[in-house]
C-alpha cells in the first residue's frame, strides 16, 4: 500500500513546496523510494530541486486548468509502488480539490490499496486568516477516511489571533478529531537561521547539498544542519502517519 501525500492550501507563498521538499528529503534519508510530483503551473518550486527527481505534471490547457488532465495524475499515482508526494499550486487548488471530491478519489485510492493523506499549512503573519479559512474548508469538504496533517509554519510569525493559539481557535476545535498529526516549522531568527534557510531555498538546494558545499561558510552549514536535524526529528515523531 502506498501513502499519497498531497499538499493542499489555497493561499500561495505559505511554504507548500518547502514542506514537499522536506518530506522528500526525509524519505531519501531513510533510503526509501518516493515518487515526487509537482503540479504547480506557475512556480514549479518543488520541481526545481534537481536532487529530488521531481516529475512535473502539466494540468493546463492554454491558460486554463484542464480537469481532464487530473486523470493523468490519478493514473500515475494509482500505479505507484512507492509512496507519493504531490506539491499543488495555489492556482490549481480549487480545481484539484473539486476534482478529488466530486470523483470520490479518496475512495478509489483506498480500493486500489492506497491511502490519501492531505497536508495543509497554517502560517503566521498576514496570511493567518486566509490559511485558517483554507484549512477549515479543506477539512469540511473531504470525506471520512482521509488523513490530515497540519503544518504550523511560524516562519512569518506566531500563529495567534485575538490572544488565542491555534489549538484554542474555533477552526481547530471544530476539526481536531480529523487531524492525524501536527508539525511545527519554527520561527527562525531572520538574521541567522532564517536568512540561511531562505538563501538555501532560493538556490533550490537540499540540506545535504548545502551542508556539503565548502564555499558556504562553516557556521551557515552548521545552522542548516541544526534546522535539518530538528525538522527530521519532527517527521520521525509522526512517522506512522507519513509512511
Amino acid at each position: 500500500m502506498a501513502k499519497i501525500h498531497m499538499i493542499l492550501q489555497g493561499k500561495g507563498g505559505v511554504g507548500k513546496s518547502f514542506i514537499a521538499s522536506i518530506m522528500a528529503q526525509y524519505y531519501y534519508s531513510k533510503s526509501k523510494a518516493v515518487l515526487c510530483i509537482d503540479t504547480d503551473p506557475v512556480n514549479s518550486s518543488f520541481h526545481s530541486f534537481r536532487k529530488l527527481n521531481v516529475k512535473k505534471l502539466d494540468l493546463m490547457n492554454g491558460d486554463n486548468v484542464d480537469p481532464r488532465k487530473f486523470d493523468n495524475l490519478i493514473e500515475l499515482i494509482s500505479k505507484s509502488k512507492s509512496d507519493v508526494i504531490i506539491d499543488n499550486g495555489a492556482s490549481t487548488f480549487v480545481g484539484l480539490s473539486h476534482y478529488l471530491i466530486s470523483n470520490h478519489v479518496s475512495t478509489l485510492l483506498q480500493e486500489e490499496g492506497h491511502e490519501l493523506v492531505i497536508h495543509t499549512v497554517i502560517t503566521g503573519g498576514q496570511s493567518l486568516a486566509d490559511t485558517l479559512n483554507g484549512f477549515d474548508r479543506i477539512m469540511k469538504q473531504f470525506p471520512d477516511g482521509v488523513s490530515f496533517v497540519v503544518w504550523l509554519n511560524l516562519f512569518w510569525g506566531k500563529i495567534e489571533m485575538n490572544g488565542k493559539s491555534f489549538e484554542s481557535m474555533k477552526a481547530y476545535l471544530d476539526n481536531k478529531k480529523r487531524i492525524s498529526a501536527m508539525i511545527t516549522i519554527p520561527e527562525y531568527k531572520p538574521e541567522t537561521f532564517g536568512l540561511d534557510l531562505r538563501e538555501m531555498l532560493q538556490d533550490k538546494l537540499t540540506f545535504d547539498e548545502a551542508i556539503a558545499k565548502p564555499e558556504i561558510m562553516i557556521m551557515v552549514r552548521q545552522r542548516l544542519k541544526i534546522i535539518k536535524d530538528d525538522l527530521f526529528k519532527k517527521l520521525e515523531s509522526v512517522s506512522s502517519v507519513l509512511a
